[in-house]
């Protein structure tokens, strides 16, 4: 039986835009408390704003959300300002930062879908041509979320670090990556690929179903604030581990998996966690 540890807990309050890493969260059927509660709407198309499209939707993560569990977001824009979600003006400020006509929404609209970038596209055009792309319905796990398909992504140290030996020092993996759950566990790389269709136990209470390796689109290779554009960031799973997602599906690039919560909990820093058979 595989077992380790939780080392850090993270959450990214409104999709595409930068995050925050947690001390501690509550864990239930709709992923981790304040994760994903808020998303721009594009007024013009009606799609859900995506950094997966980044030749318009980049500069999203210039932006950084944090709260959301029980107070109202915190959003940090680029030139250092904070705003409130409960902001009158929220959308204004908004729409200018990011270039495009958004409205900060806290639910998705019936049939709410994105646009992803063929991420090997974006690799070979470049961030400012228009690329390939598939439109996805979100919430295909929980209708009505932010959620591309699982509430909870959890990667490994050993996958992290294995990527981050591939690349230039100071890239940074955790914040390209997204996680909300990274784990320190006796396996070695991408062994999340093999967690498929078991169950995790993280701390006294929370049960996760593993459901898939999480594939990688061009988000990773994206600046994220402080961290510069990283196109290895993309290559790198592309030579190591290229899997196929779900049964049918062609390989691509993996890392982490996805998860949908069995049983709730609260989950701490350095939680034991232990994976079943």
């Amino acid at each position: 039986m595989v077992s380790g540890r939780v080392v850090q807990l993270r959450r990214y309050p409104v999709k595409s835009l930068l995050g925050e890493r947690i001390p501690a969260a509550d864990i239930g059927e709709t992923g981790v408390a304040g994760d994903r509660v808020l998303a721009l709407l594009n007024r013009t198309s009606g799609r859900v704003a995506s950094a997966k499209q980044p030749h318009r939707w980049r500069d999203l993560l210039t932006l950084r959300a944090t709260g959301g569990a029980t107070d109202p977001v915190r959003i940090t824009l680029p030139d250092g300002r904070h705003l409130s979600s409960e902001d009158p003006d929220i959308d204004t400020a908004l729409s200018a930062a990011v270039g495009r006509p958004v409205t900060l929404v806290d639910a998705a609209p019936p049939g709410a879908t994105l646009l992803r970038s063929h991420p090997e596209a974006v690799l070979a055009a470049g961030l400012t041509d228009e690329v390939p792309a598939d439109e996805s319905r979100l919430g295909s796990v929980l209708p009505g979320t932010f959620f591309d398909f699982a509430p909870i992504h959890l990667v490994t140290t050993a996958t992290l670090d294995r990527i981050a030996g591939h690349l230039p020092p100071g890239a940074g993996t955790v914040e390209r990556y997204r996680p909300n759950l990274v784990l320190d566990a006796d396996t070695d790389a991408f062994a999340e690929n093999g967690w498929v269709g078991r169950e995790l136990r993280v701390g006294p209470d929370l049960v996760l179903a593993v459901l898939a390796p999480t594939p990688r689109c061009a988000v990773p290779t994206l600046a994220h604030g402080p961290l510069p554009r990283e196109t290895e960031a993309l290559r790198v799973p592309a030579r190591l581990n290229r899997v196929e997602p779900l049964p049918g599906m062609a390989p691509q690039p993996c890392v982490g998996a996805y998860a949908t919560v069995l049983r709730s909990g609260r989950v701490v820093d350095g939680d034991h966690v232990t994976v079943g058979p």
